[in-house]
């Protein structure tokens, strides 16, 4: 029988070690260890956030059994037993006396959909680890050119791969400028010209034919204000075209609290608009703390909030996939404008507060972890990344708002504590 929902996280204290923790939660070190890939379990952080889950079972299989039999019989989805066994073939075949591992059977909170942006040049490794937890994966990105052309990216290994695990691939196109970054002005040269618009049009259904994607993301970002009726109208004639063809049309959208909100990211992100014509909108709600700014959250959970808010007015929730970051900023101290953040994975912040020696806190409004260090040459230091309180606490407003799910910036930095975390309170759609 399936029984409640099982999700502790538990936040490490002075003399903690992973044996003591284990005792307390009558779980084996085992477990933790592997539920959260520590690498070095014996060098574990004050106020570092650790999973606990109940442990899996095993399972010998025997003559004539199926992996739905099975399934079946532990009350869990064939996809639960793909997740914690990598290694099974994709076909689902199996041989009397294999072994396989049985996740718990927990009641979760529900089913959503899960997209992850990803470069080209992603680890394979790590993509196939990542994959069983997408429904979509966003390849990024096809940059548009002024002449309605596009870059050339190396997606078709990625497609493959989505494919194989039942992932639907999506086309990316953005506004970036090669070598450069988004382009207002590039933006504005195919929005305002209709021969070079057609021809752009044309030049992506030759891609997601050719290349069989499931659908395109479009992320035009920094459009000039009094480009956002052009911009309207290329969604309206995108959703027409792809919808009429049986793609699906998702837009990423900048992090908006009112209609009439000011600032080039934000006016001509019209969420009705595009609330009423695509099949889902990105939000993307990250970057309050960016490389080129002051220490802060990258996503604290107040301020997302805001965004949502004002988004489940605009465009039906079910429509809506709130932006995850997956990744964390080192800023040096004192803050100084001309000199960047560097960007660190949520793992390796971890790593990083054990090397120092800091404990790491927790900010109670922005729902995020954070630490202070000095490096070895006497410099000052904080770091805002994300753990599994965080994400929890993402995940769980995601579900209080009634959206359809959640999408990662980007897969590309492993995080093991997300998915565990992810897998325990929801099912993931698939699509294809």
């Amino acid at each position: 029988m399936i029984g409640v929902i099982i999700l502790e996280i538990y936040v490490v204290k002075q003399g903690d070690s992973i044996y003591s923790i284990a005792k307390a939660y009558n779980v084996t070190p085992a477990s933790i260890i592997a539920a959260n890939e520590l690498t070095n379990p014996d060098q574990l952080v004050v106020g570092q956030a650790l999973v606990i889950l109940p442990e899996n079972r095993k399972h010998v299989v025997k003559r004539r059994e199926t992996l739905y039999l099975i399934a079946a019989q532990y009350g869990v989805t064939v996809a639960d037993i793909f997740r914690v066994n990598p290694t099974l073939s994709r076909q689902g075949l199996i041989y009397p006396g294999q072994e396989i591992i049985i996740p718990s059977n927990v009641k979760k909170l529900g089913t959503i959909e899960v997209n992850g942006y990803s470069f080209p040049n992603i680890n394979i490794a790590i993509l196939r680890r990542t994959l069983p937890n997408l429904t979509y994966l966003s390849i990024f990105s096809y940059e548009v050119k002024s002449d309605g052309s596009l870059t050339t990216i190396n997606d078709v290994p990625l497609i493959q791969e989505a494919r194989n695990y039942k992932v639907a691939p999506i086309m990316v196109i953005t506004n970036i400028q090669e070598g450069k970054g988004f382009s207002s002005q590039l933006a504005h040269d195919i929005l305002t010209n209709e021969a070079i618009q057609t021809k752009l049009i044309e030049n992506i259904f030759t891609i997601l034919k050719a290349k069989k994607y499931h659908g395109i993301n479009i992320d035009f970002e920094y459009i000039f204000p009094y480009d956002k009726e052009s911009y309207n109208n290329f969604i309206r004639k995108m959703s027409v075209r792809l919808h009429r063809t049986g793609y699906i049309l998702i837009t990423a959208l900048a992090p908006k609290t009112s209609a009439d909100q000011k600032g080039l990211l934000y006016e001509a992100h019209d969420y009705p608009v595009h609330g009423a014509l695509v099949d889902r909108v990105i939000l993307m709600t990250y970057e309050w703390g960016y490389t080129g700014g002051p220490p802060l959250p990258v996503a604290p959970l107040n301020e997302v909030q805001k965004v949502l808010n004002y988004a489940i007015t605009a465009i039906p929730k079910g429509k809506i996939l709130m932006g995850m970051p997956n990744y964390g900023y080192d800023w040096e101290l004192p803050y100084i404008p001309t000199r960047n953040a560097n960007t660190i994975s949520n793992v390796e912040a971890v790593k990083r507060a054990f090397e120092f020696k800091a404990s790491i806190k927790f900010d109670p409004t922005a729902q995020t972890p954070y630490f202070n260090y000095v490096d070895s040459a006497g410099k000052k230091h904080i770091v805002w990344f994300e753990d599994a309180r965080s994400i929890n606490a993402k995940l769980s407003v995601a579900h209080q708002y009634g959206l359809a799910g959640v999408s990662y910036w980007t897969i590309g930095r492993y995080f093991p504590q997300n998915w565990v975390v992810l897998n325990a309170k929801f099912n993931v759609k698939k699509v294809l």
